[in-house]
């Protein structure tokens, strides 16, 4: 190691990283304090840079190289110790090829760390995410005949531009918000030591709020602010300053469900913002602070208040003078009925989520025309309102073969309970599952008029019974079928298989768990929605399958889009053979209290401890599946398939289908008229306005009460026409 350190190799190197660190020739004229250090260090280890490098002696004993040694330590202890002491931040410094090489490998670093920031951002916070609204745009469903069944989301209108707005409106919010907008890069410190100071204005920029409630939560925590920042960093490198304040002023949010300056200006004053004056506009930016506990519509004169602090602040950023700040006073509110009261039903429940998914992000209202059928709507939820449930639950889904959704009802009373039964609620279906297992028997090549075993199981670990333990020798699969026979349903599906039966149901549109090897899965102890059973039965009303039940209108396929739906169709053996099972179950089985004058078709069901009833068939172009049972799944007091659902089933399509050929075309309604929710017969009140103003509907027509400069009055609409009543109070 120590002939290494001597070599001629490692002395040329630490020569040369000296004379590295030498500075320029002429710099230093009177004295070279390297010269003398340098001159010894050769002279110390006799080293030519101009001779060849020389073999390393061999050492004859330990002893001889020991002197030898402490010159060589002494030299290096020593070496450079009059050399002048130069600081980092002289450019002597750096200088030397070292600290050049880790200074140049730094800044790249730094680089390569800005542009991978800059992708990050580019993915999780595309720029055009900043121009579309915060909160979802009013949607307005309609049934299929125009009549209005549904209103949500938020007020939003079209955006605002920065640069049509008159000065005191921008200046009312600059000076509230964020003073120096036009002079900082996104970050404020000077804004942020003001607002701690004074109390007045927020810690936040302008662009900081837009950055906040356009790509980030609410949440308050470092690292979300530390994101904040650098997305406003961000957004001030790629917008003009009037581009984040009119995408601000055009998202944020002023109470009342009202997102956006011109939502908010036509709520409160029923004006544009174009056109509003410097009250109304400072009223409006004072409400961004807290804009649901400023609400005017809830608390005027805290609103007032707030506006009158942000005169005073307009007035110090010379935006309006101190008199006209002093002479301004609270303006009066002009809220109109918009007819923008979000309403509910199953129905619209369960399609609203779906508008949105095939909505285009934008600032537009959308009036949307859904396949719910307000005739049939209306039917169910009569038959349902009549029906004797006591403290059970009732949920009906009606469709068409091709699954339009026409009719849903999720339970009792939406306003108690909006918990959709028919979509939401996963119960056992019990024996109406028995469609698959038949299904699968039949296209694995049995008939109806074969026969199958229907003793008692008295073998195996899972022993089934038949309803009032009923046993026979043997039975046809018409016979097993329309009687319901538990031990047959088992005996068959272990013949077919599991695995047959579960790809049975898969191909008619099961998504649900369906454990395979299980044959209590023949009896319906698997778990699923009333909706997904009714949509399997429709595919056999199709006579194709999957069926996907849907809420809105889909285009008529061509001929060339038929061929390649993705649809399957049974065989004629197959699908007449379970029509014909399903008949046998309404004309002579358990389904006998669903029967109707024409074709129908159907299956019951009835879990065990009778915790589910179920009946679901079909008849002309309608299918339906009715389901009662208790939420906190307890025994239904020996309600059973065949019975109350049966006679809502049969209650329901004798109303459907009589006289559909013969209905009058009626004028179709506006859909900018008042809401009618059909899951309800009779709704006692529905407000209109924060002025007391109330809607009734009922059966002899609709009732409208409110105050006319403080005097009660009803407006009342029925057969005999328009009449204004004056109560006693």
């Amino acid at each position: 190691m120590f002939a290494w350190l001597r070599s001629p190799r490692r002395t040329k190197t630490l020569r040369s990283r000296y004379e590295d660190d030498r500075p320029e020739a002429g710099f230093y004229a009177l004295q070279d304090p390297y010269g003398s250090a340098l001159d010894d260090f050769d002279e110390r280890f006799d080293w030519d840079p101009d001779d060849e490098p020389r073999r390393k002696p061999k050492p004859k004993t330990k002893r001889r190289w020991r002197p030898w040694r402490r010159k060589r330590d002494d030299a290096l202890r020593n070496f450079g110790e009059d050399r002048p002491q130069v600081g980092w931040w002289q450019p002597a410094h750096w200088r030397g090829r070292r600290k050049r090489w880790w200074a140049v490998r730094i800044v790249a670093g730094l680089l390569a760390l800005f542009i991978a920031l800059v992708a990050w951002l580019a993915v999780t916070a595309p720029l055009s995410k900043s121009l579309e609204p915060v909160a979802p745009p009013q949607i307005t469903l309609l049934a299929s005949d125009g009549t209005p069944i549904a209103r949500s989301g938020a007020s939003v209108d079209a955006p605002v531009e920065v640069r049509k707005l008159p000065d005191h409106v921008v200046g009312a919010f600059l000076a509230i918000e964020d003073r120096r907008f036009y002079s900082h890069w996104g970050v404020d410190p000077r804004g942020i030591a003001r607002a701690a100071w004074t109390g007045v204005g927020g810690g936040s920029t302008i662009t900081q709020q837009l950055a906040k409630f356009t790509f980030l939560t609410p949440e308050q925590t470092l690292t979300r602010k530390a994101r904040e920042a650098l997305i406003a960093f961000w957004l001030e490198s790629w917008l003009t300053k009037d581009e984040i304040l009119s995408r601000y002023l055009s998202n944020a949010y002023f109470g009342d469900n009202q997102y956006g300056l011109r939502a908010a200006s036509l709520h409160y004053f029923y004006r544009q913002p174009e056109n509003l004056r410097p009250e109304q506009a400072a009223m409006l930016a004072g409400l961004l602070k807290a804009p649901s506990r400023l609400a005017p519509t809830r608390n005027y004169d805290l609103a007032a208040a707030r506006m009158k602090l942000v005169l005073g602040a307009m007035a110090e950023e010379g935006y309006i003078t101190p008199q006209r700040a002093a002479s301004l006073r609270p303006p009066r509110l002009d809220v109109r009925n918009r007819n923008t009261l979000p309403t509910g039903t199953y129905f619209a429940d369960w399609a609203l989520p779906l508008a949105r998914q095939d909505s285009e992000s934008g600032y537009a209202k959308q009036t949307l025309t859904t396949t719910l059928d307000a005739r049939l709507q209306g039917i169910a939820s009569r038959v349902v309102s009549r029906a004797p449930l006591g403290d059970a639950q009732v949920a009906l889904v009606a469709m068409r073969p091709s699954g339009e959704v026409v009719a849903m009802v999720g339970g009792k009373d939406y306003r108690n309970s909006p918990f959709n039964r028919a979509t939401q609620a996963r119960r056992q279906p019990g024996s109406t599952f028995k469609l698959f297992v038949y299904l699968a028997a039949l296209q694995s090549g049995m008939k109806p008029s074969d026969r199958i075993d229907n003793t008692a199981i008295e073998s195996g670990s899972y022993r089934p019974k038949n309803a009032r333990e009923r046993y026979s020798p043997s039975l046809t699969l018409e016979e097993a079928f329309a009687t319901s026979s538990n031990v047959a349903a088992v005996r068959l599906f272990n013949k077919v298989g599991s695995r047959r039966v579960i790809a049975t149901a898969r191909d008619l549109g099961v998504t649900s768990d369906l454990p395979a090897g299980d044959p209590s899965l023949a009896l319906g102890t698997s778990t699923m929605t009333l909706l997904e059973l009714t949509s399997a039965y429709a595919a056999i009303a199709a006579d194709a399958y999957p069926v996907e039940p849907h809420a809105f209108p889909r285009e008529e396929q061509g001929w060339f889009d038929w061929l390649f739906d993705g649809q399957s169709h049974f065989s004629d053996r197959t699908h007449e053979g379970m029509e014909r099972l399903l008949r046998s179950a309404i004309n002579r089985g358990t389904g006998k209290a669903a029967m109707l004058s024409g074709p129908n078709f159907g299956k019951t069901g009835t879990t065990q401890d009778h915790r589910d009833a179920l009946f679901v068939g079909y008849a002309g172009d309608l299918v339906v599946g009715v389901w009662i049972g208790k939420d906190d799944n307890s025994p239904l007091n020996g309600i059973s398939g065949g019975g109350l659902p049966a006679r809502i089933w049969r209650d329901f399509m004798r109303s459907a289908l009589a006289g559909t050929a013969a209905a009058e075309p009626v004028e179709r309604p506006d859909p900018e008229g008042p809401i009618r929710p059909l899951d309800i017969e009779n709704i006692d009140e529905i407000p209109l306005d924060a002025n007391g103003s109330t809607l009734s509907i009922e059966q002899g027509g609709v009732t409208v009460s409110t105050e006319i400069d403080g005097v009660p009055v009803e407006f009342r609409l029925g057969e005999d026409g328009l009449r204004v009543d004056q109560p006693q109070r």
